[in-house]
């Protein structure tokens, strides 16, 4: 009998052995596979689509709303054919065919130069293409800027997502509504301009904002760094930045920790390209500006360039990246990288040996840490990303982290760099918009094309009424001076904002946006910068924003002796009392099918216009 037991206990031990075995085998291959970024892309061959003439139509599921780039595939280009018609739901694409890019498998690939939004992953889709070629496939491809990953990290963010400690920190978010941008470092010396030539006449290709002087002008390494031998501010810097912002009327302050060119503006213990080893200043002036935000009780942020460094990170991982798009064909878009003089290291390698430590400085460096800006994104890994909000978190669960670390990882969105989402747009998490006074980020000396106050009003409102912030950038130059146009329109937004404060800070989107004219999109910087702004403000223009029982109706222009808000009518709930939040004495008032109208004793002058504030029952 026991040898018989001691027989099955050797079997078992045995099978439990190979069973563990083949699972640990199992794990490890399951571990070491290669995501397959063709699963997220929607492939149509022409064989499955209904034909009708020169039209073929397909009804598909589309799994991710995000931007998409339409391809054809061909074993062979078509030559001497009329335009190409691609219609995705009612988006249409107008082009011809040539050859962009050669697949793995010798297949010709022409892509459109303008990509399709999917905005609804629920409903099927109708796409249609009218050509006369002989064609193999339709494909969407998911465009570089909006990767879709393979969620395996999704559901332990969501847990630190929706943690007390983070939905604690998105409500001071929420509250703030106002901030800061700072874009300062070496570059800020150069005001935009690199042995006597302006940025914007640089050789290479790239965003033409001071900033980007090192990539524009594809600056040698060594050569940008002796910028640092004259990097001297004013010591004073910290305090006027500060004071600034609180006269602005804001609430916290984002400065450029570290930019694209690798520069840090802390000491750091893990490089020697930094502010206190590299300069004459031989101080900490990110510390400098935290401890004088502080003491004017504001809240205080970082931005760090994670996924570029141009000092640092080698070619930024363009070679990786490329190499599998190229088998896919897929164009690799190398705006962003250090292609010119990259530094001998990887990109893994730097993000072991600086990147990843740097966060970890900053936040020791910084208790009271509200957010971390993380920027350059563009071949950050899946994992990387991850790796990144994950080690905040672990760090300090009080720190928001925005949305450009990387696959969908951060805690709220960015609308974009000088770019208002629309009122129908339908965003999943809160946001933000960043914005310029003038048309650079950094100090460009040049470029006096500053906004003037009723502009800056504009976005402002425009954006709080569809329920995000503003973080509103200041290019200081080499010493630390704000420009004047820029201080003297941000003091006299402070100015507006202290009467109509109460419609500012804690609010929320109402029902609706906006009453009037039309909204007036802000495309992005360069669309600004060509464009510049044209816009009328009349008494019929409200924005709205709403607080508790309370409903604010914001104009900008003056008024005259009587107001109609045609969107407070009688539908919208029941009025119990209506101010103007500049004390501005009121006749009468009367709430109607057609609106709240209101009798004023006086005309409103003020050239930024008025708040009424309505209370509902």
């Amino acid at each position: 009998m026991s040898n018989k037991i001691v027989l099955q206990s050797l079997i078992i031990m045995v099978f439990l052995g190979f069973y563990n075995c083949k699972q640990k085998e199992t794990l490890k291959v399951e571990k070491t596979q290669t995501f397959d970024q063709t699963r997220n892309w929607v492939i149509l061959n022409k064989a499955d689509a209904v034909k009708d003439g020169n039209t073929y139509t397909w009804h598909v599921e589309i799994k991710h709303p995000v931007d998409y780039l339409v391809q054809v595939v061909f074993d062979a280009l078509p030559t001497n054919l009329a335009l190409v018609k691609v219609k995705i739901d009612d988006q249409e694409l107008v082009g011809d065919f040539q050859q962009d890019y050669t697949t793995y498998n010798d297949k010709i690939v022409s892509e459109f130069d303008k990509s399709i939004k999917i905005s609804d992953a629920s409903k099927q889709h109708v796409i249609t293409i009218q050509t006369e070629a002989n064609f193999d496939q339709l494909r969407l491809v998911p465009s570089y800027k909006t990767p879709v990953g393979t969620g395996v990290h999704h559901q332990e963010w969501l847990k630190m997502h929706e943690s007390p400690e983070k939905q604690a920190a998105l409500a001071w978010f929420k509250e703030a509504k106002f901030g800061m941008f700072i874009h300062w470092g070496l570059y800020s010396q150069a005001g935009g301009i690199w042995k006597e030539t302006k940025i914007n006449n640089a050789p290479f290709p790239g965003p033409k904002v001071a900033e980007w002087l090192m990539h524009a002008f594809q600056i040698p390494r060594e050569e940008y760094a002796e910028l640092a031998k004259t990097f001297n501010p004013d010591k004073s810097f910290a305090q006027n930045i500060a004071k600034l912002a609180k006269q602005s009327g804001m609430k916290y302050v984002v400065i450029t920790s570290k930019h694209h060119d690798g520069f840090a503006l802390f000491d750091s213990k893990c490089s020697t390209y930094d502010m206190v080893d590299a300069t004459p200043y031989k101080a900490d002036a990110v510390k400098e500006l935290y401890e004088a935000c502080l003491s004017e009780g504001l809240d205080f942020g970082v931005y760090y360039s994670h996924g570029n460094d141009w000092n640092d990170g080698g070619d930024g991982n363009y070679a990786n990246v490329k190499k599998i798009n190229d088998s896919l064909g897929i164009y690799t878009h190398s705006s962003g990288k250090n292609l010119w003089d990259p530094s001998p290291n990887t990109h893994t390698a730097y993000y072991e040996s600086k990147s990843y430590p740097q966060i970890q400085e900053l936040i020791a460096l910084l208790p009271k840490l509200r957010l971390i800006w993380f920027d350059g994104e563009g071949f950050t890994t899946e994992d990387q990303s991850f790796k990144f909000y994950k080690m905040v978190y672990n760090t300090n669960p009080n720190i928001l982290v925005n949305r450009r670390v990387g696959w969908d990882f951060g805690d709220y969105l960015d609308a974009g760099d000088n770019k208002i989402p629309s009122a129908n747009d339908k965003l999943d998490k809160y946001w933000e918009t960043c914005g310029t006074t003038n048309n650079s980020w950094g100090y460009k000396e040049y470029d006096q094309d500053w906004k003037s106050t009723k502009e800056l009003l504009y976005y402002f409102v425009d954006i709080m009424s569809k329920g995000g912030n503003y973080l509103l950038n200041i290019g200081p130059d080499g010493k630390g001076h704000v420009p004047e146009a820029s201080s003297k329109s941000l003091l006299e937004m402070g100015e507006w904002i202290a009467v109509n404060g109460d419609a500012v800070y804690g609010t929320s989107r109402w029902i609706i946006a906006n009453e009037g004219e039309e909204e007036t999109l802000l495309e992005g910087t360069g669309h600004r910068a060509a464009k510049g702004f044209k816009r009328n403000f009349t008494t019929n223009d409200f924005w709205f924003t709403t607080k508790a029982n309370a409903v604010y109706a914001i104009s900008l222009a003056p008024s005259s002796h009587t107001v109609l808000i045609r969107s407070l009518n009688k539908s919208a709930g029941d009025i119990q009392e209506v101010s103007i939040l500049n004390g501005h004495p009121i006749q009468n008032w009367s709430q109607t099918e057609e609106g709240l109208l209101i009798q004023l004793k006086t005309a409103i002058t003020a050239k930024n216009g008025f708040v009424v504030k309505a209370t509902i029952k």
